[in-house]
């Protein structure tokens, strides 16, 4: 696992553990890996970050080291692309968590995996290109290094215990402080998205069984709405809060953004259909399935509560969340 700390790789690493597999982590030792795990530490940003990995690595009888190599790194492709040659002939596949941003925006509703995708991504690139392409990136290091034996895993919105984008917990902890919560929209809105936990077994599965190529790995959409999805919020939480669904163009009016000031949410549009209305038949055909999403929010309340409320947060992406000085305002307007 190169990663496996928090949230995505933490997930997996998780999922191999109580599979009772033998699991390597390899990761820069910000946050401690779960018990039980083999811990190799490095920084593959740095010219011998992987010396760890280099010393590791080796055969066994002419068997590779390692059945899986799991990689979730969302930075600079040339990373993917080091350890990825490093590993090609000492471990059989190699699994990268990649997302269905690599397709060209805006991606129509239904858009399966042959979609067209972004131009200009590079397996040489550093750090400082956009998220797509950085993506699109790790995807093309990881098929020049394992060709046939390489997964590409794109995922979209993903939820669950060990978030630490702040998406789902962001909406369960302004939930938990009770009173009126602007809630955008309409609660039929449907969402597509995936639980990390439902990730990271399908992921397992489809690696053991030698699946390769790109697979769109959300759930259905209309999997579950935002109304179903608040409304697990107020259950798991046991707050007084009242829902009060507000017109998508009152919200916009205001300067409220999507996806960044109301997490999760997006009105009806382009972006809405990129994120929530993808094709995932080849997934569920390969034995995807997702949990309830009652589930994955009372998890992750459980979760947080065990954090005393403090969610981690990524220091590469921005906190989300709306203002309560704009959230008071627009509940005012629309009482």
């Amino acid at each position: 696992m190169l990663g496996g700390t928090e949230f995505v790789g933490r997930a997996v690493t998780e999922a191999a553990l109580a599979r009772g597999w033998e699991v390597t982590v390899f990761h820069r030792g910000r946050h401690a890996p779960p018990q039980g795990v083999t811990e190799l530490l490095g920084d593959r940003t740095t010219g011998d970050g992987l010396a760890a990995l280099t010393a590791a690595a080796g055969h066994h009888g002419g068997t590779p080291e390692w059945d899986l190599v799991v990689d979730t790194w969302s930075g600079a492709p040339s990373a993917v692309r080091d350890a990825a040659r490093l590993l090609a002939d000492r471990a059989a596949r190699y699994a990268y968590v990649s997302s269905r941003s690599v397709y060209d925006y805006p991606a129509p509703a239904g858009l399966p995996e042959d979609g067209p995708l972004v131009s200009g991504a590079s397996p040489d690139a550093g750090g400082d290109v956009s998220y797509p392409l950085a993506k699109r990136g790790g995807e093309l290091a990881a098929l020049d290094a394992f060709g046939d034996r390489a997964l590409l895993a794109r995922a979209g919105l993903i939820l669950g215990p060990w978030e630490n984008i702040g998406r789902l917990p962001w909406w369960l902890l302004r939930i938990a402080r009770g009173g009126p919560v602007l809630a955008p929209g309409t609660p039929d809105l449907m969402l597509q998205y995936i639980d990390a936990r439902d990730l990271a077994d399908w992921l397992l599965d489809a690696g053991r069984g030698g699946l390769h190529g790109p697979y769109n790995l959300v759930s259905r959409p209309g999997h579950a709405t935002m109304g179903q999805l608040l409304d697990a919020c107020v259950r798991a939480t046991g707050s007084d809060a009242e829902l009060r669904w507000t017109p998508a163009r009152t919200i916009l009016a205001a300067g409220v953004e999507p996806w960044s000031d109301l997490p999760v949410w997006l009105p009806p549009g382009e972006l809405y259909d990129t994120m929530h209305r993808g094709d995932v038949s080849k997934a569920y055909a390969a034995g995807l399935r997702c949990r309830p999403v009652e589930e994955t929010v009372a998890d992750t309340w459980k979760w947080l509560v065990g954090l005393d409320g403090a969610a981690p947060q990524r220091p590469d992406r921005a906190a989300v969340g709306l203002d309560p000085r704009v959230e008071a305002e627009l509940l005012v307007d629309t009482a």
